[in-house]
């Protein structure tokens, strides 16, 4: 039986390092004062064709379920988010900070940094509109990436307002109705053929080079950035970000600073993106709800290139993954007449939180201290000879002493904090 493409298996290597990157998404999200939430991995084909249309109606796993009704696995967690905030706004203090960690699904081209099977950090903040909160957002992100290891070497938000585009469009006497076409071609600039965007501008009545010199001259039409980089440069983050007026994102639906971000050598797709879309629960609750939001999302599987392309970042995931898959004790049972008494006490120590490993079958010593050093154990617990006293030996230096069994629990604590404080 083979994988099916564009899914994955985690075996235990590879779900700890997914597990290490939603861990330090989930603590840097609640550092900002994010709470999480999640939602139903199936949905209303309904929900997406509200929300999104598109591309992404093509990009559904979808079928009709056992009750007749046509549904959909999560392509995202944007709709989601939608509905039960209309649901329940008015129980909850605004603005509301929500975080999810959800995997989603989309049939798609597999390419690098895209699969159909995918986790996904969505951080959004919803009923709050000043400048304040995108700058909030943008911060976050900036400081998730960090968390990893990552420095401003390592990659670049670039930020731009779609407010701005619009008004472009409208100094040219192009209606707003017309942008849904427009903007999908600036989003295309840097990708796209040249000859093949000056046709696609022909049909506007625009030419490439009124595009490029809108383009070089952002400080006369990009107001809002000045009040980011305020923000932003407060905190000390100027590195880390840049004006990018060729950034739009490709959803109809944001209506505002919008922003993605890159690694420096472009060498991968976007790694995260997002905006503010002031409209969304509106539409999605036919004008029952209105609140502004500003979210965005930030996949597994690109940023696991992105930490791979960084020798810091890998370093630092190796040296977590290392302490996070370590046994902390391994008991060695030298006697088998002991192991009902080896047995009481590993279970003593698994009570007070310890991570053991012991033999579950007669194993000779030197074998058992093999799979000990396998585990990753710090300390070996001898039960032997020596009982009513345990033979407490440190893995990595050699170092061997004896504890009274009684004393086994606080004994063991105290030299495993040692052994962690020198790591």
């Amino acid at each position: 039986m083979q994988l099916l493409p564009g899914f994955r298996d985690f075996y235990p290597e590879d779900c700890a390092r997914r597990n290490y990157i939603v861990a330090t998404w989930r603590e840097v999200a609640r550092r900002y004062g994010f709470v999480e939430y999640d939602g139903p991995l199936l949905e209303p084909v309904d929900l997406y064709k509200k929300k999104s249309g598109g591309e992404l109606l093509g990009q559904l796993f979808e079928f009709t379920d056992k009750g007749e009704r046509h549904v959909a696995i999560r392509p995202e967690m944007t709709p989601t988010l939608a509905r039960m905030v209309i649901a329940r706004e008015r129980d909850y203090k605004k603005p509301l900070r929500w975080f999810s960690t959800s995997q989603c699904f989309r049939y798609e081209k597999q390419q690098k940094g895209r699969l159909r099977e995918f986790c996904q950090l969505n951080c959004d903040i919803v009923g709050e509109s000043s400048i304040a909160a995108d700058a909030e957002m943008l911060a976050l992100t900036i400081d998730i990436l960090r968390a990893f290891g990552l420095t401003e070497s390592d990659f670049v938000l670039r930020v731009s307002d779609r407010e701005a585009w619009l008004a472009f469009l409208r100094a040219k006497g192009i209606d707003d109705n017309r942008a849904a076409d427009f903007l999908p071609i600036i989003d295309k600039l840097e990708r796209d053929d040249p000859a093949a965007t000056a046709a696609k501008l022909q049909l506007f009545g625009l030419t490439l080079d009124e595009v490029h010199a809108f383009i070089a001259n952002p400080a006369g039409h990009f107001d809002k950035f000045n009040a980011l980089s305020a923000e932003l440069d407060s905190r000390g983050m100027t590195p880390f970000y840049q004006l990018d007026p060729t950034i739009v994102r490709g959803l109809a639906y944001y209506t505002g600073v919008v922003f993605e971000v890159f690694d420096r050598a472009r060498t991968l797709r976007a790694i995260v993106g997002g905006g503010r879309y002031d409209n969304l629960i509106s539409l999605m609750s036919d004008g029952r709800v209105s609140l502004p939001a500003f979210g965005f999302g930030m996949s597994d599987v690109t940023l696991a290139y992105l930490i791979e392309l960084s020798p810091a970042a890998t370093a630092q995931m190796a040296a977590a993954l290392k302490r996070e898959a370590a046994a902390d004790l391994y008991v060695v049972i030298a006697k088998e007449a002991l192991r009902p008494q080896a047995l009481a006490l590993i279970q003593q120590l698994r009570d007070l939180g310890l991570r053991l490993d012991f033999p579950l079958a007669p194993a000779k010593v030197g074998k058992q201290f093999q799979s000990a050093e396998q585990a990753g154990a710090r300390l070996a617990l001898l039960v032997g000879d020596e009982w009513p006293q345990i033979k407490v030996k440190t893995l990595a230096t050699r170092e061997e002493i004896l504890i009274p069994v009684e004393e086994i629990p606080i004994r063991i604590k105290a030299l495993l904090n040692q052994i962690l404080s020198a790591d």
